[in-house]
């Protein structure tokens, strides 16, 4: 799996890292059909503080198209984590859904 990173904050630049092995792993079981994954972070108001850190996690998923999820959090590292993990489950009810559907054609009796 190929992972960019784009960071848009000095801050968030030092966690290259960090987004590259949490990406792997929490994509572990999806990794044959997420070929690509770009996560950009950045801070919305400066040095203001507050809840402004956004991660936005684009995965270019093989059967689903392109799934952008964006997350706000006080830190980088919760909102890395919250966007990973509803990017996953956004994937996994995806291909639930489309296999369910295929399972269900495939009961259908034949018209006589």
């Amino acid at each position: 799996m190929q992972v960019l990173f784009k960071p848009r904050h000095p801050g968030a630049a030092e966690l290259r890292e960090l987004t590259e092995r949490r990406v792997r792993f929490v994509l572990r079981r999806l990794g044959a059909r997420v070929p690509r994954a770009e996560v950009q972070m950045w801070d919305e108001n400066g040095p203001r503080g507050g809840v402004d850190k956004r991660c936005q996690v684009a995965l270019h998923a093989e059967g689903a198209g392109p799934v952008v999820v964006t997350s706000v959090a006080s830190d980088w590292r919760a909102a890395l984590n919250d966007a990973l993990a509803r990017a996953a489950r956004f994937l996994l009810r995806q291909w639930r859904r489309g296999s369910d559907t295929r399972r269900m054609r495939q009961r259908l009796p034949e018209p006589a």
